[in-house]
């Protein structure tokens, strides 16, 4: 195959509609459990008892920010409309509270490694091991996904400076 077929392949709108909605739907899968485990275990973390609030906010505002990327308005190509511009906005704040939110997070789940586990000592204070391994994996998957995004941009960047360069 080609090259040119293969960027013909990649850019098919029926692989570029499975891959989004199978990605979207995994998505909210894992941002449905945060919000679950973490309504389910709000009481269970006096060693940190900001974790399972963090893992309930993160996941209510990534399944808000993942709705709203649906919306007809998120989509516009219009420049200049109100409503885009709304939609824009609204979307950057959110990411930004997120991002923020997973550095607090981070600081709240690194701080205590390993947590007690143990709650039947008196007086220790002590974290669900459910709730601490689901908010450890999914704070260090963010910043996996976050690494390989950013890498990914940087090659797609470089990529295109050296295309630029030779078709140019």
């Amino acid at each position: 195959m080609d090259p040119k077929q293969m960027l013909n392949y990649v850019k098919s709108p029926i692989t570029s509609i499975a891959c989004l909605v199978i990605s979207k739907l995994l998505l909210l899968a894992i941002l449905i459990g945060q919000i679950a485990i973490g309504a389910v275990y709000l009481k269970d973390c006096p060693q940190q008892h900001y974790i399972p609030v963090y893992v309930l906010v993160c996941g209510v505002f990534s399944v808000f920010l993942s709705l709203l990327s649906c919306l007809p308005c998120a989509r516009e190509t219009e420049r200049g409309s109100s409503l885009s511009l709304i939609c824009t906005v609204w979307n950057g704040l959110v990411s930004t509270f997120l991002f923020c939110w997973l550095i607090s997070g981070s600081v709240w789940i690194y701080s205590i490694y390993p947590p007690n586990y143990n709650q039947t000592v008196a007086g220790d204070p002590y974290c669900n091991k459910t709730l601490y391994l689901f908010a450890f994996w999914t704070t260090t998957l963010g910043y996996i996904l976050l690494g390989v995004g950013l890498l990914l941009g940087c090659c797609f960047y470089i990529c295109t400076c050296i295309c630029a360069k030779i078709f140019g």
